[in-house]
């Protein structure tokens, strides 16, 4: 061997092994367990398909039965299910994926908050007041339950099993390559939702990430074929048909009932988060009950931004980006990691 061959070998093992023990960026496979409800076919089949796609550990996955598949849980009968999860999961687990649709609300909290923070009956007596605050806003820990008590949860909704499975593929895509994308960011004609434009971040390019930023005046975005980030503050949101949305793209509207993923007569007028993921979305958040316009409530533009180009997952960078996340339901595959590095 050349003392060339020999310098490059020696740097080539250097570096791998430098980057081997550099932590991951991002929630990994085994740090993540999955809730099947087997009382629900389409829980089972979907879970089965997360659960090799994704590389999930057997020891991960809990089996729970939910006969019904009601909207709601009331807190007494969330609590023992909760407890019958926690049971089952190891301390290296910072997350949990519930794969079902419904339930989606325990009493007027979101199932995903009243997991990962404990159900607040706040809320319930004023759902206009403000929540109790989350110790992992805009938070820089990487392993959330061993350093803060909270295991970061998220829903993968099954109504349609073939596009449950093409939402976990997109998921898995998006730790491919980077491609090159834009965020979206729209100040609307409804004044009211438009309480998260102070936190829009600053327009322009990311270079080191392919990503434009743009802030729009507009109650639509129509024919846009690159979206990574889409927030938005609309009841409801037209031409989705028109957009196209890259692996692992990021998608809500400021809204009052969005987590209302099966949408009640009266709350018929605004639009689920389930059609967010059904437009090529691959995460997204919805409130369940009325939280009337705080920022607080609705994830924040410019902190979601910074945490998931930095290298969080879907899960990590939603959750990071709100303050008071209550009612608030997460949606989505959880793994999603388009920026993520060792």
């Amino acid at each position: 061997m050349t003392i060339l061959r020999l310098v490059i070998s020696l740097a080539v093992v250097f570096l791998c092994n430098a980057a081997s023990a550099q932590p991951p960026t991002a929630l990994q496979p085994a740090q993540l367990a999955i809730v099947i409800n087997d009382a629900d076919p389409d829980s089972v089949a979907v879970g089965a398909y997360y659960r090799k796609r994704r590389g999930i550990p057997a020891a991960n996955v809990v089996h729970v039965s939910i006969p019904g598949k009601p909207h709601t849980l009331d807190p007494a009968r969330f609590n023992l299910l909760k407890q019958e999860i926690d049971a089952r999961l190891k301390p290296e687990v910072q997350a949990v994926l519930m794969i079902w649709t419904a339930p989606y609300a325990v009493g007027c909290n979101a199932i995903t908050a009243a997991y990962t923070l404990g159900y607040d009956a706040l809320p319930c007596s004023r759902t206009c007041a403000a929540a109790h605050p989350s110790a992992y806003f805009n938070a820089a820990t990487r392993r959330p339950f061993s350093e803060l008590n909270m295991r970061l949860s998220m829903l993968l909704p099954t109504e349609s099993v073939a596009q449950a499975k093409a939402l976990v593929d997109r998921g898995v895509s998006a730790g491919f390559r980077t491609l090159p994308a834009t965020a979206y960011y729209l100040v609307t004609s409804e004044s009211v939702r438009n309480t998260r434009a102070a936190f829009f971040p600053a327009p322009g390019r990311i270079a080191a990430r392919r990503l434009n930023i743009r802030i729009l005046h507009a109650d639509v975005l129509e024919n846009a074929r690159d979206i990574l980030v889409y927030q938005t503050g609309k009841a409801s949101v037209g031409k989705l048909e028109t957009l196209g949305f890259v692996p692992g793209a990021l998608a809500d509207h400021l809204t009052s009932f969005g987590g209302d993923l099966l949408k009640s007569a009266t709350n018929s007028d605004q639009m689920s988060s389930l059609r967010w993921l059904d437009a090529g979305a691959t995460a997204s958040y919805g409130s369940v009950s009325e939280p009337c316009n705080y920022w607080q409530k609705f994830p924040n533009p410019s902190v979601l931004l910074k945490h998931y180009v930095n290298g969080n997952s879907a899960i990590e960078a939603y959750w990071k980006s709100v303050a008071w996340p209550a009612q608030g339901l997460f949606i989505g595959e959880p793994l999603a990691t388009p920026y993520g590095t060792y």
